[in-house]
């Protein structure tokens, strides 16, 4: 049986090491605001600004040219129907030359950007402006702020995530067009020769690759009202899709996807992923002192 004074003269013992624990926790934990939080901001900050101005930057106005050009052969795998070369300079496609062979005969259909027109990518546009606000967030903490509790790091950590996070996912996620917005896109008025009334093209990215959909028609018969069914928005559209548009009906009869692979988009996704998991690292070290201190607010 247990000596009940015994037991009652080591309680303070106990207090005073558990003050002594907690003292050196806490030190620790000061430590880690003052310091580490600060240190990993930098990292961040280094990453996103080297990678965002390789990638994401504009050049100065007049100073387009400071953007190399970057070809692209476009690649298939519908027995070689759509063929092209897209030029690549930032976030703007400068020259798409794009040869369509015709379904059901050997006409070969040659397109390629007017002169005096690009088309901007918006994803990659996008994709720019999130890194640009998760930097106005890193940097609007200098050396030498101080944070005074974990909750205020963890709410700074989410807020850069979530801009990152919607960085990466207008990369991996295109926009989803009906028919009718694709062919009243203003890329359609992008080509010289103008493109015939039955094809229509889409340009996007997804993840590391930029991709070509070039869309075959038919016009529907006036008396096609039983089975027709207009469909929805979609990234790719299957054949046998139909829309309406200027009280014509289509029907997609033939879809080719072509594709290039972008080195510099899949560096960009792997960044995304270091910044990440940067910003995750430092909420878990706040956790694991949070879990000491129930009382303080961290």
């Amino acid at each position: 049986m247990l000596n009940p004074q015994r037991s009652l003269s080591e309680l303070p013992k106990m207090s005073a090491a558990s003050q002594v624990e907690r003292a050196v926790l806490e030190e620790e934990f000061n430590w880690l605001l003052k310091e580490e939080v600060h240190s990993v901001l930098k990292q961040l900050q280094d990453v996103l600004k080297q990678e965002a101005s390789r990638r994401f930057s504009m050049p100065t106005p007049g100073l387009e040219s400071q953007l190399r050009q970057e070809n692209f052969i476009l690649g298939s795998s519908t027995m070689d129907q759509v063929k092209g070369v897209l030029t690549l300079q930032g976030e703007a496609l400068t020259q798409a030359d794009i040869n369509l062979k015709v379904a059901k005969s050997s006409q070969v259909l040659h397109f390629q950007f007017r002169e005096d027109k690009q088309w901007k990518l918006q994803q990659i546009q996008d994709a720019r402006n999130h890194v640009n606000q998760a930097l106005q967030l890193l940097t609007s903490r200098d050396d030498t702020y101080h944070f005074q509790t974990g909750a205020e790091v963890n709410k700074l950590m989410d807020a850069v995530m979530l801009q990152l996070t919607r960085a990466r996912n207008r990369l991996t996620t295109p926009a989803s067009m009906t028919l009718p917005e694709l062919a009243t896109s203003g890329l359609m008025k992008m080509f010289t020769p103008p493109m015939p009334g039955d094809v229509m093209v889409n340009f996007y990215i997804n993840l590391s690759k930029l991709c070509l959909t070039v869309y075959q028609l038919h016009v529907l018969p006036p008396n096609t009202t039983k089975n027709f069914k207009p469909a929805g928005s979609s990234v790719l559209h299957n054949p046998g899709a139909m829309f309406e548009l200027n009280n014509n009906r289509f029907e997609v009869s033939h879809v080719h996807k072509v594709e290039c692979v972008v080195p510099w988009l899949s560096d960009t996704l792997v960044f995304f992923t270091i910044s990440l998991q940067l910003c995750q690292q430092l909420k878990d070290k706040i956790s694991v002192f949070s879990s000491f201190w129930n009382y303080r607010p961290f």
